[in-house]
């Protein structure tokens, strides 16, 4: 196998975190995920991915205290692999693991995908569990010095011994079998913890051995620009930010992050954004906290347009079953859309606190892009020269009439450059 073949494009989906945060359960992945295949699909979305605490019991029961239960039970097997809470998940039940949910996931037409954190439980440490084909167990793997610093549930592993990448063949082996097709890993873009670079390469070994195209994504961010050939050697997506969240300066500063990260993508291997906060979702830590998307409607188009120009993948937060009109439209935007899988042609040409401009193209279809991004607090003109765009090497003006993606307007350029007046905190993108 060839993990740049796994996602040929962004990859584009639903994840429950940023409405369910550590609470999801079966019911709600399966009603989301009809909700996408009956309204998305066809716009290219297709996973579905649940975030962390599948394998927590009682999850989220004193949310107003912790986000994960300190010394929380978590389920396993013998091997000292996680898995799904049948309480939450019922078609767990039984040994099923996640192998019922996925197939009717997959019957949708569409992807499964879970979240993981980095290393092995500490309980099965704490347990002396066992692990699959050794007769090593999880005490003796486990690293109790080696921790995540907001999350109690696991122990890193000691990386030279030939059972951690036996120990993440087993889970991936796992994983396989239950017919998962995404795995995020957490605690590990970033590389907080020493061992976090090689648990990375030991993950990718054991992708490339399961015999299952599943694709790897990294989180949290920031990730390194140092490390960028590592990580595309190693993953097909990685955070370029901490947890992103619906946030006004939060968005501008991603126009920092797309910058240092523009030209690092390429097919299978994607700098990623963090997921899209947008219609109906939760507090950061509290889903009973339900909200709108503080984003302004301006702000929502320009962190779509920043994101599909970039070429980042595309994660809804939202709670899929409440979409609004306008919400839908906004992920369904099929010209907007198109600019994603460009990702590797894509350029800031200018930047300050006020205005940012970006060019794209299309080699496939033979078209360029154009997005002006008012970053100011009042509506203001933005400007971007033709010359400019020939310069840098993409498609010259060819003189005829261009059409800006959002409202579907006309505009041509003049006097050798394109005006147009945006509004505050928002975008115009223009193909031609």
């Amino acid at each position: 196998m060839n993990k740049n073949d796994f996602a040929q494009n962004p990859p584009m989906g639903w994840n429950s975190y940023d409405y369910y945060n550590t609470e999801v359960n079966e019911a709600q992945v399966r009603a989301n995920a009809e909700y996408m295949a009956a309204h998305l699909k066809e716009f290219g979305w297709e996973y579905v991915v649940i975030d962390i605490s599948w394998y927590a019991v009682d999850a989220g029961s004193q949310s107003d205290k912790y986000q994960y239960l300190p010394f929380g039970e978590l389920l396993m097997d013998e091997y000292s692999r996680l898995i799904p809470d049948p309480v939450r998940f019922p078609s767990a039940a039984g040994g099923n693991g996640f192998s019922v949910l996925a197939d009717y996931i997959h019957s949708l037409g569409l992807k499964f995908g879970i979240h993981i954190m980095r290393g092995i439980p500490r309980a099965a440490a704490h347990e002396h569990r066992g692990l699959l084909g050794t007769d090593v167990t999880a005490d003796q793997l486990a690293d109790p010095a080696n921790i995540c610093p907001w999350n109690p549930y696991m122990y890193g592993l000691r990386v030279n011994m030939p059972e951690a990448q036996m120990y993440y063949d087993s889970i991936m082996q796992l994983y396989t079998s239950w017919g998962v097709d995404f795995i995020k890993c957490d605690d590990i873009c970033r590389e907080d913890a020493p061992t976090a670079h090689r648990e990375i390469e030991l993950l990718h070994n054991a992708i490339m051995k399961c015999g299952r195209p599943i694709v790897l994504s990294l989180s949290p961010g920031p990730a390194k620009i140092s490390e960028a050939a590592f990580y595309a050697a190693n993953a097909n997506m990685w955070r370029i930010t901490d947890d992103f969240w619906d946030s006004w300066p939060l968005l501008k500063d991603m126009f920092r992050r797309c910058e240092l990260w523009q030209g690092k993508n390429q097919p299978g291997c994607y700098p990623d954004c963090d997921m899209l906060p947008v219609g109906v979702i939760g507090g950061c830590f509290d889903k009973k906290v339900e909200r709108q998307s503080a984003l302004t409607v301006e702000e929502q188009r320009t962190m779509m347009s920043l994101w599909c120009i970039a070429g980042s993948p595309l994660m809804a937060g939202a709670e899929l079953t409440k979409l609004d009109d306008f919400t839908l439209a906004l992920l369904t935007n099929r010209d907007v859309l198109d600019m994603q899988r460009c990702g590797q042609y894509a350029m800031q040409l200018a930047r300050t606190d006020e205005y940012a401009i970006w060019v794209s193209r299309d080699p496939a279809k033979d078209r360029g892009y154009i997005a002006l991004f008012n970053l100011a607090d009042e509506e203001r003109a933005v400007h971007c020269w033709v010359g400019a765009i020939a310069d840098r090497g993409y498609k010259p003006y060819d003189g005829g009439r261009i059409r800006e993606l959002w409202t579907g307007a006309e505009a041509a350029f003049s006097s050798g450059g394109l005006a147009c007046l945006v509004p505050a905190h928002g975008a115009r993108v223009f193909v031609y």
